[in-house]
């Protein structure tokens, strides 16, 4: 991204529109919100009933004129009106007086590595509806590599895996900008998906994404079966008769059962090494690689990611609000001026 933090020093609100969650920070005030990415919709009327953590309560739950969307997937707004209200929403009456008084008011916010024209349009027209007269793009791989404390001005290798619930980005980042970068269209959603088709497909058992986050149960279940093998108890709905049951499932197999979308981001960390000059990847055997975002506290997630490297992986202190952190820092004027100017030369 073309932006230089004198640029976004003049921005007053930071904005991350996540595909499970969007993040609102405010100079001089701090993170103001984070709810998840969701609105609630009567289809006849088209009136919003809800947003946030309340819209999302309704997934499954609802009669058929009432709707659940998600205005943003991987990163990229879909749906521009939607996502308006839903953030004209979260924000409130009184935040949205104080932020209406402000002249000029502009706005930074974060987009996945190399998003096309057309997403970077529709997160500019998000904002620019709700009262900014100018907005400035930030890579999240940047802005979370700040958020988390990396050293990113300096010449030395940093690694950084942005855990997304529809993606995950991984890039090496050296003298404040990106070296080589990676976008695999695999998250924390795709991985939940996996169980569930295993559960199904093994144990006949449907599974509610609302009620339980499986593979938080599957990988941190210390149960033991009669047999002497780990497992986990999960609770769910039967596939034929449709009454409630619970199931010991053995964790080994789960763990198999995500292997497969794992093994795309696997991949996708072979690519970006592959690509990096030799002397950062060398920098990398000590450093290894931090992980940031929601998906990034899946229980077991960073020790398979180590065997699977053979590289240290280190999980960022609070990395699920690492990127809005980092956009905010960079508002606050906290990091040094050479940090985004190497992405003008």
């Amino acid at each position: 991204m073309t932006v230089s933090l004198e640029q976004l020093r003049r921005c007053q609100v930071a904005v991350d529109l996540g595909a499970a969650r969007t993040r609102v920070y405010v100079k001089g005030t701090g993170l103001v919100v984070d709810e998840p990415s969701c609105a609630a919709v009567n289809v006849r009327t088209g009136a919003l009933i809800g947003v946030g953590a309340f819209a999302e309560q309704m997934t499954g739950r609802t009669p058929q004129y009432i709707r659940v969307v998600r205005p943003v997937s991987g990163g990229t707004v879909v749906d521009i009106d939607m996502a308006r209200r839903m953030l004209r929403q979260l924000l409130g009456d009184k935040l949205r007086r104080k932020l209406r008084r402000t002249p000029m008011l502009r706005a930074a916010a974060c987009t996945p590595h190399e998003a096309d024209p057309l997403a970077q349009r529709a997160t500019v027209e998000t904002l620019v509806g709700l009262g900014a007269r100018r907005v400035e793009l930030v890579d999240t791989l940047i802005a979370a590599a700040v958020g988390c404390g990396l050293p990113v001005e300096q010449p030395t290798a940093t690694m950084i895996m942005v855990c997304g619930a529809a993606t995950t980005q991984i890039a090496v980042l050296s003298l404040g900008s990106i070296v080589t970068a990676e976008r695999v269209p695999v998250g924390g959603e795709a991985i939940d998906r996996a169980i569930m088709q295993h559960l199904r497909e093994h144990h006949e058992l449907l599974l509610s994404t609302q009620s339980v986050r499986p593979l938080q149960m599957t990988l941190s279940g210390a149960g033991l079966s009669p047999h002497g093998t780990p497992t986990t108890s999960i609770h769910g709905r039967d596939v034929i008769t449709g009454l409630a049951r619970t199931v010991d499932v053995d964790t080994a197999a789960m763990r198999e059962a995500i292997h497969s979308p794992l093994t795309a981001v696997i991949d996708g960390i072979g690519r970006v090494l592959r690509e990096c000059p030799p002397d950062l990847v060398a920098d990398l055997v000590d450093r290894g690689i931090i992980m940031v975002g929601g998906s990034a506290r899946l229980p077991g997630l960073d020790q398979m990611l180590r065997d699977a490297t053979g590289m240290p992986v280190h999980i960022a202190e609070r990395p699920d609000v690492c990127s809005v952190l980092g956009l905010g820092s960079m508002l606050e004027g906290k990091i040094r001026q050479k940090v985004l100017d190497p992405l003008n030369d």
